[in-house]
């Protein structure tokens, strides 16, 4: 049986120039996760179904289905699925979950009902941003996280990279200003019932903008 890859490291676009990747604002990568979610993220980012990747990639569905759901992690089958979905992998000097990381956690969290690890979650993606200085924080918000399957915890990712790539003066990927990441009504993160609602100026700019009701000190170093 092959043994499960394990990689650091960072998908994105076959074609991009590592000089210029701040600047390329649709790049895509991922950090230390295991195959399946380097598979996925790489073709969910190319609104490609199963089918579409595996005529792509002159593979089959099924290879497809094996190495998203982690039993073929070799590493020629990924790296032939990946330049399929047009992606290739960089290494990164960090060891920190990035943003489709920890979007995959708490969407594993929210179906399990736990909302207060999936907050958890969040919170550690903004340690993990406020970490990192300069480019390799612009590269812990560049790839686009998986919806969670909650539009209120999808604006709230996109809310946690805006305003930490913002802090250093860093380009936005465009993932973050999609229309799925902002809300139509304003809504809290809905932990505990009990909770208030914060006042307008107690929620950072980037979650009110996207109709996000969470406390600034929700997020504060403790």
């Amino acid at each position: 049986m092959a043994a499960r890859l394990r990689l650091r490291a960072w998908l994105m676009p076959a074609t991009t120039n590592m000089t210029n990747m701040m600047s390329t604002t649709y790049l895509r990568r991922s950090p230390v996760v295991d195959a399946s979610t380097l598979v996925r993220a790489a073709r969910k980012s190319r609104s490609l179904t199963q089918g579409q990747l595996a005529e792509l990639a002159q593979s089959d569905q099924a290879t497809i289905s094996r190495s998203e759901s982690g039993r073929d992690a070799e590493f020629s089958t990924v790296d032939r699925l990946l330049a399929g979905a047009g992606h290739r992998l960089y290494s990164a000097p960090t060891r920190r979950d990035d943003a489709a990381t920890v979007g995959a956690e708490i969407r594993q969290r929210l179906r399990d009902g736990d909302r207060d690890r999936a907050l958890r979650a969040l919170i550690q993606l903004n340690d993990n941003l406020l970490a990192e200085r300069g480019l390799v924080r612009g590269v812990l918000g560049l790839a686009e996280p998986e919806t969670t399957r909650d539009a209120v915890w999808d604006a709230a990712l996109a809310a946690v990279v805006a305003w930490r790539l913002r802090d250093e003066e860093l380009p936005l990927p465009e993932w973050v200003n999609a229309p799925n990441r902002f809300l139509r009504g304003r809504r809290g993160l809905a932990i505990d019932a009990a909770d208030p609602l914060p006042p307008d100026a107690e929620i950072p700019e980037e979650f009110a903008k996207r109709g996000v009701l969470v406390w600034r000190d929700t997020f504060a170093s403790v």
